[in-house]
């Protein structure tokens, strides 16, 4: 019988590739299955925020997303009537985590960018064109791939240690695991309509959102010549209706003002349910879900696919600490513990802020009209509004509880400028990291070489020195993640906590 795969990836969507390339980056070999050929070419996702930014940044594409992503400035409340009740605006510049905090894209560029960074390591393997039709445990110790040529009919199996599905909303994995959707009682219709053109549309750079019972809307700009809209639709009405160029002209026309209709080119324009749905289990022996396999969250706060990469990034290290053996197998079950709430938090939001903007009928307007002016003016509420920053992960057993409100344990750690011009990320790479304010003793900095554990001293009224002082801590142990796996007074005990990673090495590229 010949040897498994380490990891097995099951769709190849932003999600799937970026956990591809991160178990590259930690030295693991994966093969990636997808049914689609190329790039699906349709644009879908728009938004990622800073946070998620260093997910790209460790994935080794985050110059290249910088080059085909715009900074949105804020947010912006309409009336029905089109008329501003309130105003957020955000400034474009790199934020607390090194990158802007809101930042829209077209989806088919970023993952043409994922897909040549996948292509150009050896240590991934991209197969298109094929379905997978059953995932099970194989009784030896691994799990069993079956799989179909979908051009030929072709029939074959693969083998894994373990399997990541990232196979999207209808996912064949969850099924086969036999994981349940949990729904939040949200869905909405909607009609997204993305559009390219050259003609100048003057319209604010933020995100515009249409307050309006009877027929909410949103509008972005993606691009230099991408705009996105999207309307909701009315009950009982279809999407075939609103999608004649007669309605879409007088949709869009707030936005469009004098430019004709016919100088916009309608790259998409199709019904979707915004839906509020978390799996009931993330995990099934050597079976992982991620992505919208896992969970699906309204658009309204822009956290979809930035949720998919969340769950690569805290999944992909601890697999391979796993295969090398610095973790125990039970370690994997901190995926689940930590992320599912952390998601859930985040649809939770999404949905309140979705009703609270759409729902209500006349007196809900009423209330948008006379509240929504005043918002501006609440202490500390227009920060609050514009934060990109999410909740801390829940205590598991690579997240050590925090004792303290003010803790750092759980939460990501900043990535400012270093005092030698680089930011922090480019320092830590995709390695554990243990923070010390002031000296570093020899025999410290001797057991972090010993350990390959990124050892960063910290000067006291740096920003990195007054962010750990505000915690409390004088030291901090920093997952590959950048989540802050503990905090505490002794840098040496915070060595000791950091379990083993691979080596980056590129070996033969395995069975075929």
């Amino acid at each position: 019988m010949e040897d498994p795969w380490p990891v097995v990836v099951v769709g190849a969507g932003p999600t799937g590739v970026t956990a591809a390339r991160l178990l590259a980056v930690h030295g693991v070999r994966c093969v990636v299955l997808d049914r689609w050929p190329a790039v699906y070419p349709r644009p879908r996702a728009v938004h990622l925020d800073d946070e998620v930014c260093r997910i790209l940044h460790r994935a080794g594409v985050h110059e290249q997303f910088a080059a085909i992503s715009r900074p949105a400035e804020g947010l912006r409340l309409l009336g029905p009537d089109h008329r501003v009740l309130a105003q957020f605006s955000r400034g474009t510049t790199a934020g607390i985590h090194g990158h802007p905090q809101a930042n829209m894209f077209d989806q088919p560029r970023l993952e043409a960018i994922l897909r040549r960074a996948v292509a150009d390591d050896p240590l991934v393997t991209l197969r298109g064109g094929v379905e997978v039709t059953a995932v099970r445990a194989d009784g030896a110790g691994a799990v069993a791939v079956a799989v179909t040529d979908r051009g030929s009919g072709e029939r074959a199996a693969l083998r894994a240690r373990y399997v990541l599905g990232c196979d999207g909303a209808n996912s064949t994995v969850r099924t086969q695991v036999g994981s349940r959707m949990r729904d939040f009682g949200f869905a909405q219709r909607w009609l997204v309509v993305d559009v390219d053109t050259d003609a100048a549309i003057d319209a604010w750079g933020g995100v515009h959102q249409v307050c309006d019972p009877r027929r909410a809307a949103t509008y972005l700009r993606v691009g230099a010549h991408r705009h996105r809209w999207e309307f909701r639709l009315l009950p009982g009405e279809t999407a075939a209706a609103v999608s004649t160029p007669a309605t879409l002209r007088e949709l869009v026309r707030p936005w469009t003002g004098d430019v004709p209709f016919e100088a916009l080119v309608v790259l998409r324009c199709a019904e979707y349910t915004f839906r509020a749905q978390v799996a009931d289990r993330w995990r099934a022996g050597g079976v992982f879900l991620l992505g919208d396999a896992a969970h699906l969250t309204p658009p309204f706060i822009g956290q979809g696919l930035g949720a998919g990469l969340r769950d690569a990034a805290n999944l992909t290290w601890k697999l391979a600490s796993v295969l090398a053996g610095g973790l125990p197998d039970a370690a994997l079950d901190s995926y689940e513990a930590e992320r599912r709430p952390h998601v859930t938090a985040s649809i939770r939001l999404a949905v309140g802020v979705g009703r609270a903007m759409t729902r209500g009928g006349e007196v809900g307007d009423l209330l948008r009209r006379a509240v929504a002016p005043r918002l501006v003016h609440v202490p500390g509420l227009r920060a609050r509004v514009l934060d990109s920053t999410t909740p801390a992960l829940r205590p598991s057993a690579l997240r050590r509880r925090r004792w303290v409100p003010w803790s750092r344990a759980g939460r990501l750690c900043p990535n400012p400028v270093l005092g030698d011009g680089r930011r922090l990320d480019d320092v830590l790479g995709s390695r554990f990291a243990v923070l010390v304010a002031g000296p570093v003793p020899g025999e410290v900095a001797a057991e972090a070489r010993r350990r390959r554990v990124v050892l960063v001293p910290v000067e006291p009224g740096s920003a990195l020195g007054r962010w750990l002082g505000r915690g409390g801590a004088r030291a901090a142990l920093v997952r590959p993640d950048r989540t802050v796996m503990r905090t505490g007074a002794d840098a040496a005990a915070l060595l000791r906590a950091a379990p083993a990673l691979p080596l980056r090495r590129v070996p033969h590229r395995g069975p075929e």
